[in-house]
């Protein structure tokens, strides 16, 4: 049985004030922290001024991040793991280095050879090295299985050789394998584990891998876990597809006759359906979880386009908002009755939505 609780709003204040109200409620002893699962320092600062602001105090509140709070919670439960991990990417790095070396004339390698041809002071392989090493890492979230297949001998390629190099006599210790022994244990022994966290929160993080996310649900078994979701739309859109994706879908269900055939595609939102893939996935992914789920939405007020914007996509409609039919009035107190009559023939330019040129496209959107 799960105690799993999804929490989903299109407001961040919302989910916040339904956080503080959890935080109230008393754990086993004022001794123990609070765990809240974060995925930046801002949104940690934001975080504990809204508890604050809602509870009048904030405190033995521990914020972490997915990564070092699932390292945490497999100290706890594999003894005697070392401090520094052998698979942490900056020592990764070097490890390659030194295989590279040593292993570049051997069979299967011969790409790299070709690469580094030119390397008298060892810069080339130290670069390839680090892009190998991070390579390695999100291998190791996102690839597990295939990391299983290469340790089981099962590939031959140069990389699934220089995993074995590397990771010989430590498989065990890095995050795949942890992952898998941590699993195993709440599946077959969850009686045994009583030093886990009572509640765990996960606040404001847009999308978990599923490495991350079944970690979650398992530990729902023993513990309270509940996870906070922005989600800009009330209704069901794990299946709609934006412009784009009909036109290639209708391409390849074109008939002998040269007509499509009858596809029963739902768009939705055009903007929510293009620019919406990685939450639409996660949130198709959580869909069939055995867990309770409460929604808090909330209409956006105001006539402005944005706000506009935001009621289509929260109802998940497409009424093609145009920026003349913003709905916004002008203020004409201070203008002479001969001029207020020529003012109210012009729309006022609507601000609400503005794009900037910036220096990464994430702060162009904000």
């Amino acid at each position: 049985m799960h105690n799993l609780k999804i929490y989903t709003s299109n407001h961040m204040e919302i989910l916040a004030q339904e956080l503080a109200r959890i935080v109230r409620d008393p754990l086993s002893s004022p001794l123990v922290p609070e765990i809240i699962v974060v995925q930046s320092r801002g949104m940690e600062r934001w975080v504990s001024m809204e508890i604050a602001g809602h509870n009048r105090i904030c405190a033995n509140c521990s914020f972490l991040f997915p990564n070092p709070f699932l390292q945490e919670i497999v100290k706890k439960i594999i003894p005697d793991l070392p401090e520094d991990s052998p698979f942490d990417p900056v020592i990764m790095t070097f490890k390659i280095m030194n295989v590279l070396q040593s292993s570049i004339d051997l069979p299967g390698y011969e790409r790299l050879k070709r690469y580094l041809v030119h390397d008298k002071n060892g810069m080339k392989r130290f670069q390839i090295s680090q892009k190998i090493a991070d390579l390695f890492d999100q291998y190791l979230v996102f690839r597990p299985e295939m990391i299983f297949r290469w340790e089981k001998g099962e590939e031959d390629h140069w990389q699934a050789q220089l995993w074995r190099e590397i990771s010989s006599g430590t498989e065990s210790l890095h995050r795949a394998r942890m992952r898998k022994t941590l699993l195993e244990k709440i599946r077959t022994h969850p009686r045994e584990i009583t030093n886990l966290p009572h509640r765990i929160s996960i606040f404001g993080i847009s999308y978990l891998p599923p490495f991350h996310l079944e970690t979650f649900i398992e530990l729902s078994r023993i513990s309270q876990v509940n996870l906070f979701l922005m989600n800009p739309c009330r209704e069901y859109w794990g299946e709609i597809v934006s412009p784009r994706q009909v036109k290639e879908i209708q391409k390849k269900y074109i008939t002998s006759t040269g007509t499509v055939e009858e596809l029963y595609l739902e768009e939705g939102n055009r903007l929510l359906a293009s620019l919406g893939t990685l939450g639409r996935n996660f949130f198709s992914m959580i869909s069939g979880m055995d867990c309770q789920m409460f929604e808090h939405f909330r209409d956006p007020d105001g006539l402005s386009m944005l706000s506009k914007t935001q009621r289509d996509i929260l109802n998940l409609k497409d009424t093609g908002v145009s920026p003349l039919d913003s709905g916004s009035e002008l203020n004409t107190s201070n203008i002479s009755s001969r001029s207020r009559n020529k003012v109210s023939m012009q729309p006022e330019v609507d601000t609400s939505i503005q794009i900037h040129s910036c220096h990464s496209p994430m702060r162009e959107a904000r």
